[in-house]
C-alpha cells in the first residue's frame, strides 16, 4: 500500500447498556488490553505500525479516550448524548484526506486475521460492510444483497436479512462524497448504516457484502458480548501461556 491507510474509529457514545463506568472503548479484556487497544494492536499487525492514519471520534469521557490512544488526531462531537453514529462519521469524514477510509466501531472485538482477510478489498479502493452470515440478531444491523452480492438493504429492522453488520466498513474514495452527502441528510438519531443504505439507494454507489463469518467478531453492547469477547480472548492467552 503506497500511501497510509485511513481509519477512524468512532468512540463518542455512552455505552449505556453495558453498565461499565468508563468509555465502552476502553473496557478491559481477558487479555489487560481494553477494547480500543486490541483494535489498534490488530490495526498495527494489518498495516504496519506507521502505516495507517488514525483518527478517533470522541464524546463521552473524551480525555479517557484520548488518554488511550494518544498517535491518533481526534475529532470532537459535542452532541454525542443526542445524536447517534451517523454525524460521529461525518464529523470524521468531512475532515480532508486521500484515498478510502476503513472505520470501526469503538466496541468491536475481533479476531486480527480479519483485517487481513479484507486487505485486498481495501487496496482496490472498494467499498463494503463486513458481515457475518452465521447470525441474524433480532437488534443488530441487517442486510439484504441485490445479485451481485452488493448490499441492497441495511438498518436493524430488515426483514429476511441474510445476515449482520459487524461495524467495520470501508469507504471507497470514489463515494466518499455521496457518503458525506448522504449522512449530512441522517437524522441526529440514525445510525451511519442509513447514510450508506440512503446513498446506494440515491446515487448507486456498490458497497459489498464482505463475509468475514469465518473469523471470531462481536460488537459488544451487553453484559452477554463481554462475555463471548472474554472467551474468545481468553483462549489466545491460554494458548499463550
Amino acid at each position: 500500500m503506497s500511501h497510509r491507510q485511513r481509519v477512524v474509529i468512532l468512540a463518542a457514545g455512552m455505552g449505556t447498556r453495558l453498565g461499565m463506568p468508563k468509555p465502552k472503548p476502553l473496557t478491559p479484556l481477558a487479555d489487560g488490553r481494553s477494547i480500543m487497544r486490541q483494535q489498534l494492536d490488530n490495526l498495527a499487525a494489518a498495516f504496519g505500525p506507521d502505516g495507517f492514519d488514525l483518527t478517533v471520534v470522541v464524546g463521552f469521557e473524551a480525555a479517557q479516550v484520548m488518554a488511550a490512544a494518544a498517535d491518533a488526531r481526534f475529532v470532537y462531537n459535542e452532541r454525542f448524548q443526542s445524536t447517534n453514529t451517523a454525524k460521529s462519521l461525518l464529523k470524521a469524514l468531512s475532515k480532508p484526506g486521500d484515498g478510502g477510509v476503513l472505520w470501526l466501531n469503538g466496541d468491536v472485538v475481533f479476531d486480527e486475521r480479519l483485517l487481513h482477510e479484507v486487505l485486498p478489498a481495501i487496496e482496490r479502493d472498494e467499498s463494503f460492510v463486513c458481515v457475518n452470515t452465521a447470525a441474524v440478531g433480532e437488534e443488530e444491523v441487517k442486510y439484504t444483497a441485490s445479485p451481485d452480492g452488493c448490499i441492497a438493504e441495511l438498518s436493524k429492522s430488515v426483514v429476511g436479512g441474510l445476515g449482520e453488520a459487524v461495524g467495520i466498513n470501508h469507504i471507497a474514495s470514489s463515494d466518499l462524497g455521496a457518503l458525506v452527502e448522504h449522512l449530512g441528510s441522517c437524522s441526529d438519531t440514525d445510525y451511519f448504516e442509513r447514510g450508506i443504505e440512503s446513498a446506494i439507494e440515491g446515487v448507486g454507489i456498490r458497497v459489498q457484502a464482505l463475509d468475514i463469518s469465518a473469523y471470531f467478531v462481536v460488537e459488544v453492547d451487553f453484559a452477554g458480548d463481554l462475555e463471548r469477547a472474554n472467551l474468545e480472548v481468553g483462549k489466545t492467552v491460554t494458548s499463550a501461556a
